[in-house]
């Protein structure tokens, strides 16, 4: 039988075939090949227990891609929420996000939520700092069920991870999303008592057929040793324009002179939020490759 595994947790693994949903284990030869089951793998069961609903993994289909943070295969794309207020957005923590989701070749949409709370030079501040940045930038109210339509369209028929910080309304956009998404976490939690406590773990929800949204815990820090402080350039895409105009070649855009980044950043065509962003990426990278 078919399925895909929605969460995984304390070595179970949970498989949503057409019509049931399946607490299965993996088969030994998976350690032998030193291959883990992910949240997201399609996979291939066999039924132990019918009426139970017990399982055993014994094929994981070939993957498309796999995240290493949060660790899912299957993606297609990552929808990040921040707040437009309360909380005020982390720009550096969603330059990191936005970093980390390109390195692993994830297209992003950057959504904004509570729009309802902000000033309208607020959100134009949001909207200048991140219109070149190489995404999609949308502004919702949950609250309000503004722009949730768009949203809706934007992820049909793809599988989707959620992220974003805690208190910017993640809950609350799944539960519009899914009504029913609820009441599918507290079947698999009662299902296994075992992982009631512990540390959320990434789930994949149904939102209507091949429609899934991953939802992941909230992040409040992001690690970025993954990357080479030379690297980080790449990942501003709105530098790349003026990059032909820097008199050295690899220019970092720091601290060289006749640098067309620079430039472009003092006639405001690049934004300082997110060019202080690199800066302090940069030097945050580079001091602990001294280390």
């Amino acid at each position: 039988m078919q399925g895909k595994i929605i969460k995984g947790i304390a070595g179970f693994y949970y498989v949503q075939t057409e019509d049931k949903l399946y607490e299965c284990k993996a088969k030994g030869i998976f350690r032998n090949k030193k291959m883990k089951p992910l949240v997201g793998d399609n996979v291939e069961i066999d039924i132990l227990d019918e009426t139970e609903q017990e399982g055993n993994i014994t094929k994981i289909y070939e993957r498309h891609n796999e995240l290493i943070r949060p660790a899912v295969s299957n993606v297609d794309q990552a929808l990040i929420i921040f707040a437009a207020k309360n909380p005020k957005p982390n720009y550096n923590l969603l330059d990191r996000f936005l970093m980390m989701m390109e390195k692993q070749d994830v297209p992003v949409i950057v959504c904004f939520n509570k729009v309802d709370l902000a000033k309208e030079k607020e959100l134009k501040l949001l909207e200048k700092v991140y219109e070149n940045c190489g995404h999609i930038v949308r502004f919702i109210s949950v609250k309000e069920e503004e722009g949730i339509d768009e949203i809706r369209e934007l992820i049909h028929g793809k599988t989707t991870v959620l992220a974003g910080p805690s208190g910017v309304g993640k809950s609350s956009l799944m539960n519009l999303l899914q009504p029913e998404a609820q009441m599918e976490t507290g079947e698999v939690s009662e299902k296994i008592k075992r992982g009631r406590h512990t540390t959320r773990h990434s789930e994949l929800i149904c939102i209507e057929k091949d429609t899934y949204v991953l939802d992941t815990p909230g992040f409040s820090s992001l690690f970025i040793h993954m990357f080479e402080e030379d690297e980080i350039k790449d990942y501003f895409q709105e530098f790349a324009p003026y990059e032909d105009e820097c008199r050295f070649q690899g220019c970092s855009h720091i601290h060289e002179p006749d640098c067309g980044v620079k430039k472009a950043l003092e006639e405001g065509k690049i934004s300082k939020i997110r060019y202080d962003n690199y800066v302090n990426i940069y030097t945050e990278l580079k001091e602990k490759r001294k280390w």
